[in-house]
Order: C-alpha cells, then structure tokens, then sequence
C-alpha cells in the first residue's frame, strides 16, 4: 500500500493540475465572450461613441434571436446562443436551433457540386447543357454564341438573370426546379435567362445556382436534399443541418421562425424554399463552423472529409475577378484573406468568414430581417481576437450645424415623380422620411452633407446665390438631383 501511494500523488497531481488547466481555459473563454459582448460598434461610429451591449443592441433592432461561433487556431473556440427562438412559445435560442441560412446555401452547393467535379462527374469548364438532361438552358441571341459552364454558374459570371428567391408560404403549392428555371406557375419568379454574354463580368444570380441544384440530381439521380446530406454536411460532422423543405422529424422548437425588422412574425413562421441550392439550407452556427474548418484544413492539405486540396483550392480562387470565387466570395486585407458569405431569407438574416491561414473565423446568425448587428457584432469579434480587416469601424467627427442652416433644410424633396423625401429635425437631429417608409436619422458630415448609418446614402443641400435652399443631391448607388417644394 505505501509502496503505490506516490503513484497515486502523482495521479491525483497530475488530475489537479488538468483540472486547474481546463477552469483557467474556461475562464479566459468567458472573457473572451464578455469582451464580444460588449464591444459592439456601428460601421460608421460618430464622436465620441462607445462601444455597445449585445443585448441591448438586440433590443435596438428588435432581434429575437441569435447565434454565435467563433473559430480560432482551427477549432470552435465557443458557441452560445441569445434570445428565442419562437417569440410567442417563448422557445429560447440553443446552440442547437436551426436557421436558415439563406444564401449561404450557395457555399455548401459548390462543395457538392465540386465533389462531383473530383469525382470525374462533371467538368467545371463545360457547356452546362453536357450535364442537364431534364431541363436544357435555352441558349438565344443575348449569350453571343458563347456556351455557360458550371464554373460561371458558381462565381455569378453566367451573365443571368433572377438575383434572389422570396421563397413561399407554408401550405401553398411549391414550383418544381423546372418550373423556377422557365418562370412558371406556381413559382413566384422569373425565367432564370441570358442578359449578357457569359465570362464578361460578374452579376449576382440565385437563378443560376438553382440550375446548379437541377446537374446534381440529373448526374446523382438522388434528391437534391439527400445527396448534400450524404456527400457533403454528414462528412463535415454538420449532423444538424439539411437542406430538406420542410425538415420533418425534428424537435418541436428546433426551428427558428422568422421576423421582419419590427419583429413581427412572418407568416407561417418561415418560408419555403424549392430553391434549395441558392437558399435552402437549415443550419446553425456551430455546424457551418465545422464546415469552416474543414475547409480551412483541406486547404492546407490537412483533411479531405470532401474535397481534397488540389479542388479545395479551386473552389476558393476567384474565378474572373478579384472576389467571386465558386460559391463564396474572397476579401483580400494586404495579404490576409478570408473566404465568406452573408444570407438574407424572409425574416432572417447570416454571415460567416473564415481565414485562408491561421484558422480563425466567425459565424452569426438571426432570426429578423434586420441584419444590422451581424456587421456589429463582426467589428467585435474582429477586434477582441484581432481578425486583422473585418472590423468595418470607420470614426466620423460630426459637424457642428446652426439652427438657421437647420431651419433652412426643412420641407419636402421630390425625388422621383411619385416619391418624396420629407426632411425634420428635433432639436438639432435630423430626420429624413421617404413617401410611405418610415423615417431615419441623417448626421451632420459638413454643414450641408448628411449620412445615414442605416442605409449606404447621404444628401447634401444646395442654396441659391441668395442662400436659399432650392435642391437637395441625393447618393444612393446613383445620384438624384431632388428639387426642393
């Protein structure tokens, strides 16, 4: 007996010390997530503003629900959920509840398609038309002669129409992918065709990675749902998610349902998407992390759960300008790359990154349609775990504007012939309402130039020799000069 009690000091040693090791881990985790949850700032912050509390940013923006991981050094550093789920149920958010994750969907489609590529199944660089035998795309004047492959499909360069899906309500008849593809009742969009020669240029169509979904199940003759499942999220250990519609046999609750920016429900609690490979998939936080970094480590030439390097590496090399590579897209910040994508479904809203070196990334995800605080929430993360170019926190002093220049800004704009912007202020904040929206608050850049946070525009106020105002300059993706009434 006292010839094993050193054996026995050095066990219950060694455990102590384990233990003391893991409660530190997990203190320095808590600190971390303390840190993000409280170091929140707009893109545009003015003077002297602070940083800001998830919670009441949530608050701000009527957000019920929302998730969070964080990647660092190849592994999930933590996950943790905020808010409910269901409002009325009073369901909260788990680590466990699925989203939808929108057009992050275009990500996980490229893996599987990609696989079919390794796989000799089909070929990136060929005519499309090789590959589809229940629906051919009908080719006309406006591609040149020139033929679409798969590869343009995937980085928005097949020149095609149909940028987004607004999916359907649950109980009303569902289109068939042919019926998307041609416009079609009962499908509610366009016929997905040519407005532009293909390989010019790139421009966003969920139109074409919808045909993208008709290859797979035409080469794999399985379900479009049961494929990804079985070739692509079960090998990454994303064991939650699916891009099934509706998801059945699922824990009640698991679902999230989808609000608008007021934080009213949308109807039915969630749309339906028929569009699968563009918007279809249900996941959270957590399994897109795995997804994350297994492709961080095939890139490195690490793992192969799917894709090996060699197709990895394609996947993630844009393909004819500097962003738009097969199913994400590249942000370059002197050297330091990330490869990601945002999602915007009916009532809900996602973004993730990931970093081609090093093993960092972040996932968030949102049960509102008010996407606002993702990008606030990024600047956090990026800072507290310093991921060098994903904090957009651009400082602005704000001008100092007299009462009188004020006073003199106020009436209406006509914009366009049926729409008009209608300027107030309240004490020195100032406010801009377009016809029939509601109003938003303008900051003071100069004098006479004013910015929005909440949407990427600004107005500057034009006077007469006089020094009458008589028109505004409206920047919103395009100039506008508005005349004052």
């Amino acid at each position: 007996m006292n010839k094993s009690f050193p054996a026995i000091f050095a066990l219950a040693l060694f455990l102590s010390v384990l233990l003391f090791n893991y409660a530190a881990a997990q203190s320095t985790v808590q600190e971390r997530i303390k840190q993000v949850e409280n170091n929140l700032t707009e893109n545009l912050q003015t003077n002297d503003a602070g940083p800001m509390n998830l919670q009441k940013r949530m608050e701000h923006y009527k957000v019920n629900g929302l998730s969070i991981a964080v990647i660092k050094d190849y592994k999930i550093d933590w996950v943790k959920a905020y808010g409910v789920a269901d409002a009325a149920s009073k369901i909260p958010v788990t680590d466990q509840t699925l989203f939808q994750a929108a057009s992050i969907s275009k990500s996980l489609n490229a893996v599987g398609v990609m696989k079919l590529f390794k796989s000799k199944h089909l070929d990136l660089f060929a005519d499309i038309n090789t590959y589809l035998s229940s629906w051919k795309f009908p080719y006309d004047s406006l591609s040149k002669g020139k033929k679409i492959n798969t590869a343009n499909l995937l980085s928005h360069t097949a020149g095609l129409s149909v940028h987004g899906f607004g999916g359907y309500e649950p109980g009303t008849p569902l289109p068939s992918v042919i019926q998307i593809l041609n416009g079609t009742k009962p499908a509610n969009s366009g016929a997905v065709r040519s407005v532009f020669e293909p390989g010019i240029r790139q421009q966003y169509s969920g139109g074409g990675t919808t045909i993208t979904q008709l290859m797979v199940t035409d080469i794999s003759k399985e379900r479009y749902e049961k494929y990804m499942s079985d070739q692509v999220l079960k090998p990454m250990g994303m064991l939650n998610s699916t891009f099934a519609q509706s998801p059945a046999g699922l824990k009640r609750g698991l679902l999230a349902t989808g609000y608008d920016v007021g934080g009213k429900e949308v109807k039915g609690k969630y749309h339906i998407y028929p569009e699968q490979a563009p918007a279809g998939l249900w996941t959270n936080p957590a399994d897109l992390a795995r997804y994350i970094i297994e492709t961080q480590l095939a890139y490195e030439g690490r793992s192969a759960k799917v894709l090996d390097q060699e197709t990895t590496k394609l996947r993630l090399t844009p393909y004819m300008n500097a962003e738009a590579a097969l199913g994400v897209f590249i942000e370059d910040y002197n050297g330091l790359k990330y490869f990601g994508h945002g999602g915007a479904n009916e009532g809900f809203r996602s973004g993730y990154y990931g970093s081609l070196a090093g093993g960092n990334g972040l996932v968030i995800m949102v049960n509102s349609d008010n996407g606002e605080i993702i990008q606030e929430l990024i600047n956090s993360i990026a800072t507290v775990y310093d991921f060098k170019g994903l904090n957009k926190t651009e400082k602005i002093k704000l001008a100092n504007v007299s009462e009188k220049d004020l006073d003199s800004y106020l009436g209406d704009y006509q914009l366009t012939p049926k729409l008009v912007l209608t300027i107030t202020r309240e004490g020195k904040q100032v406010y801009a309402q377009a016809t029939g929206q509601s109003r938003i608050e303008a900051f003071a850049e100069t004098s006479s130039k004013f910015f929005f946070k909440v949407i990427h525009a600004n107005m500057e106020f034009v006077k007469d020799d006089q020094g009458k105002v008589t028109k505004m300059i409206f920047n919103q993706g395009g100039r506008i000069e508005a005349k004052k009434l």
